[in-house]
Parts: C-alpha cells; sequence; structure tokens
C-alpha cells in the first residue's frame, strides 16, 4: 500500500497518533500543521488523500477544500472537525469534502472511511483512459477533468466518481440502491437523499439548464440515466 495521505492539522497529538497509525498501516503521510502551509503542498504535490481540519491556524479547512476544487482538484478529501452542528457538515460537503469525521473517533473508523475514499478514487481512475463527450460538457477520466465550454468545473472527488460512474454506463437507468453501493461502497441505504443530493450539485455545475436535464436525466420510480 503506497498511497500517500496529506494531513493537515494542527493539534500536535492527533497529528502525531494519526501520522504514526497511518505509516504503520504502509501509508506514506506528510504532515502540514495550517492551513497556508496544507493549501501550498497539496497544490504542489500529488496526493491520493487529503485528511484536513475544519479549523486551523492560516486558512480554514473549508477554505482550501473550496480553492482545491476551484483548482480543477478531484483528491479525496476526508475532513475532522470537533462540531456537531449538522450546518457545518452541509457546509463542508457542499464546499467539496468527501467525507467528514467528527472528534473525538476511533482509530478503526478512521481508517475504514480511509479505505473506502481510496477505494473509490481508485476505481474512477483506473476505469481508463476514456474521454466522454455530451454537448459542452468533457469528461477526461484518465486526468480526472471536467470541463463545460472548456472551462474546468470543479467537483469534489465524490461528484467526479458518481459522474465516472454514470459516463460508463450512458443509457443505462441506474437505481440510488446501485449507485450507494458502487460509488459510496454502502451495503445498505442510510438516505437516498445522498445520492439526489449529489446529483443535484452535478446538474447545477454541468447542465445548461438544471430544472431540465439533458445529461442526467430523472427516471421516476427507478433511478437517473445518463445520456447515451
Amino acid at each position: 500500500m503506497d498511497a500517500r495521505i496529506l494531513i493537515v492539522e494542527d493539534e500536535p497529538g492527533l497529528v502525531t497518533a494519526l501520522r504514526d497509525r497511518l505509516k504503520k498501516e504502509g501509508y506514506a503521510v506528510t504532515v502540514a500543521k495550517d492551513g497556508t502551509a496544507g493549501f501550498d503542498l497539496a497544490s504542489r504535490e500529488r496526493f491520493d488523500l487529503i485528511i484536513l481540519d475544519l479549523m486551523l491556524p492560516g486558512q480554514s479547512g473549508l477554505t482550501i477544500c473550496q480553492k482545491l476544487r476551484q483548482k480543477g482538484s478531484a483528491v479525496p478529501i476526508l475532513m475532522l472537525t470537533a462540531r456537531r452542528q449538522t450546518m457545518d457538515k452541509v457546509v463542508g460537503l457542499r464546499t467539496g469534502a468527501d467525507d467528514y469525521l467528527t472528534k473525538p473517533f476511533k482509530m478503526a473508523e478512521l481508517l475504514a472511511r480511509i479505505d473506502a475514499l481510496l477505494r473509490r478514487a481508485g476505481h474512477a481512475a483506473s476505469a481508463g483512459s476514456s474521454l466522454y463527450e455530451r454537448g459542452s460538457v468533457r469528461i477526461d477520466l484518465k486526468r480526472t477533468e471536467v470541463t463545460r465550454e472548456g472551462h474546468v468545473v470543479p467537483l469534489s472527488a465524490k461528484e467526479f466518481q458518481l459522474l465516472a460512474y454514470f459516463a460508463e454506463r450512458p443509457g443505462e437507468t441506474l437505481s440510488r440502491e446501485v449507485l450507494l453501493r458502487e460509488v459510496w461502497g454502502y451495503d445498505a441505504t442510510p438516505s437516498t437523499r445522498t445520492v439526489d443530493v449529489h446529483v443535484a450539485w452535478l446538474r447545477q455545475k454541468l447542465e445548461k439548464d438544471p430544472k431540465d436535464p439533458q445529461l442526467i436525466r430523472t427516471v421516476v420510480g427507478l433511478g437517473y440515466r445518463f445520456a447515451d
């Protein structure tokens, strides 16, 4: 296991615990102890996953996440926070985080989240060297890049993975349950809204008219279908 993980965290004790455990698991670990250093590292170097604290000196985790997505980065981001309010989670996910873990947490849970995010990202990237074009939207799976009318569209890793899954199955009706299992790795169905919300975000970013979507269509009572 040679995945590179960037930890952006300013609590010394947590940094030590995370770094030591992740290294024991075989990951290559880099640490930044403030937001500015974390963003600089994430912008200059390639990482397979970023563990990002919400509250940081220099720049907040939300700001870093948003700026990385605006640059076109689809690296999976796992956000950590001591806050428990639902609104913080919603803001974090809308900004582009792929998962959310509230402190204090069990190391086993963190490792499970990391494994799931890396597996999903690996699936999307290895799905190949294919290029998909639908109207003004261009999806490059090899480069993990999406453009609309020639401009890079900032997507979270999860949004990209969902779009890639759709693009590889044009014309196929995909249920929410299938999407949750294949893209999120959920065996059970925690909430069908998870899929609906991410589809809505994709439509806002990619459709000419999100209220009359042509790229990702709703199949009433069954799920969604990507244009073929």
